[in-house]
């Protein structure tokens, strides 16, 4: 009875360790990247909800974006190339909702630096550095006004 208690517990450790391998096989691996871009809003980025995707971006969009980012709706890096990186996080910030960084660079164009993780065809950033920033570059709010209109305060 004694060999049987043993063999099912050195079976039971045989089966954990192999999950635990397969779990260690299964997560993705990141790739240290530099990427120059805007933060962007990703809610309205994605889903067209508040316009084209060149309206939903920068003056055009900032005080929605600041909103977004404030209520907690991740914010992405826009890539020169149109690829979208979801930002995890910021270094130095958690939790990323209540991130001052995060306000203080919407909208803005950067390059950042940073951990690069795919998973079911997402992209993923973890920003170790923001090498660089140029601030808000892209005025187009003379080409779409202020998206959405209900951002302009009311004058009495």
């Amino acid at each position: 009875m004694r060999c049987l208690r043993i063999l099912v517990a050195g079976m039971a450790v045989f089966v954990w360790f192999g999950f635990q391998i397969a779990q260690l096989s299964a997560a993705p691996t990141a790739k240290i990247v530099e990427v120059k871009g805007e933060i962007i809003d990703t809610w309205c980025y994605l889903s067209g909800v508040m316009g084209g995707p060149d309206a939903v971006v920068g003056t055009a969009h900032h005080t929605c974006a600041l909103w977004c980012a404030a209520g907690g709706i991740p914010v992405g890096v826009k890539a020169e190339d149109g690829t979208v990186y979801m930002v995890l996080k910021v270094k130095g910030e958690d939790p990323l909702a209540q991130s001052d960084t995060i306000l203080e660079l919407q909208s803005d164009s950067i390059v950042a630096k940073g951990e690069h993780y795919i998973r079911d065809g997402i992209n993923y950033l973890v920003v170790a550095e923001v090498v660089s920033n140029a601030g808000i570059t892209n005025k187009n709010h003379d080409d779409f006004g202020v998206v959405p209109g209900f951002a302009i305060p009311e004058l009495n």
